[in-house]
């Protein structure tokens, strides 16, 4: 096989072989411990702009199907893996992993020590890379002095509006770069759904006189978005019950008065434990985030903490204390993932109804 080149900004090389598409590629190297789930890894748009590093030795060995796909487009910038599966079957698969990135435009490259390269990240923090055919004497130089892109959630969230029309309550979702599983949740309570694209007011929002709303996952820095953007959200929720997941999280937050910050090298996996501040409750969660809201921010605002992370304490959750409305840093859609955190959709659907959330309920129900 062909060889390629993972170039890191510190100067790091490593060499390994190709696959998938041929082009060359810059983006900032992170890392998932997931031990299967790369089809929807790679075409969750919350790695737009990311190299996607898997710590598993083997992937690739089912395929890929269309129906597990988390977006239609991937946009993550390149993979990488220890080992690519040479033989690849599956009764539901239709093209191999290589495949479907030569079809997307993606570079994938393999054989690496990647467990190596993911501690080395964890020591240092994330960092630029670049997926090259060759190395020059100009690459590092080309490499440090590339901008990525901040703001990538025009690229990844829908530009018109999507109905997905049922007998239930009306959800009204803001897509800031969605994972099709938040759909298939809402679909599972027969909800009625409108999607819309980042950008919408709160007026085109109240048009549709929605029972709540949804602020979706995405990719990037939530600082980045339109103060246009919070201004939504914040009247959003004095009107209607709101719940914010991932990106929707963080633009609760810094709605809210609270501040976000970029972590060393984030969340990006599906075993991590978190803990339910209200009643004790501890869930393993799947997880794709790089920036995080900073805790001692949400004191003096009219949020409180109600979900952390166990490992490093970090914010996994927000509640208003006021209005009916809370946010999961984490993904209760799993996809990939275990479905532990699931009912915080049935939780939305209560609050919904009653108008108000009430943990404690909650907690009776999944006792």
């Amino acid at each position: 096989m062909k060889k390629r080149y993972l170039l890191l900004e510190d100067g790091s090389i490593y060499t390994g072989e190709s696959f998938g598409s041929e082009k060359d590629s810059i983006g900032e190297l992170v890392f998932s411990t997931g031990m299967s789930g790369y089809q929807q890894s790679i075409s969750d748009q919350s790695y737009n702009g990311e190299i996607l590093m898997f710590t598993y030795p083997l992937i690739g060995n089912y395929g890929v199907n269309g129906e597990d796909l988390e977006s239609a487009n991937p946009t993550c910038k390149g993979v990488v893996v220890s080992e690519i599966a040479r033989k690849t079957d599956n009764w539901r698969m239709n093209m191999t992993l290589s495949d479907y990135l030569v079809k997307n435009d993606i570079p994938g490259i393999s054989g690496l020590d990647t467990r190596a390269i993911t501690k080395h990240i964890r020591e240092c923090g994330a960092m630029k890379a670049a997926i090259l055919n060759e190395i020059t004497a100009d690459s590092l130089e080309e490499l440090k002095t590339t901008e990525l892109s901040h703001n990538r959630i025009p690229e990844s969230a829908t530009k018109q509006t999507m109905k997905l029309t049922k007998n239930g309550r009306r959800i009204v979702v803001i897509d800031f770069g969605l994972k099709n599983s938040i759909l298939r949740e809402l679909g599972k309570r027969n909800c009625d759904v409108v999607v819309l694209p980042p950008n919408t007011t709160f007026s085109e929002i109240d048009e549709y006189h929605p029972d709540g709303v949804m602020l979706t996952n995405g990719p990037g820095d939530p600082m980045d978005v339109a103060p246009e953007t919070l201004e939504m959200v914040r009247e959003v929720e004095n009107k209607y019950p709101l719940f914010g997941i991932c990106m929707g999280n963080q633009l609760f937050a810094l709605a809210n008065g609270a501040t976000t910050s970029k972590m060393k090298f984030g969340h990006r996996g599906f075993n991590h434990p978190v803990r339910n501040l209200a009643n004790g409750r501890i869930d393993f969660t799947s997880q794709n985030h790089g920036y995080t809201v900073n805790r001692e921010s949400v004191k003096g605002t009219p949020l409180k903490v109600i979900l952390e992370e166990i490992n490093d304490g970090t914010v996994e959750g927000l509640q208003h204390t006021e209005l009916p409305a809370f946010s999961a840093q984490f993904h209760p859609d799993a996809a990939p993932g275990p479905h532990d955190t699931d009912y915080l959709f049935d939780t939305f659907m209560q609050m919904i109804d009653d108008n108000e959330l009430d943990w404690n309920k909650e907690d009776k129900e999944h006792a």
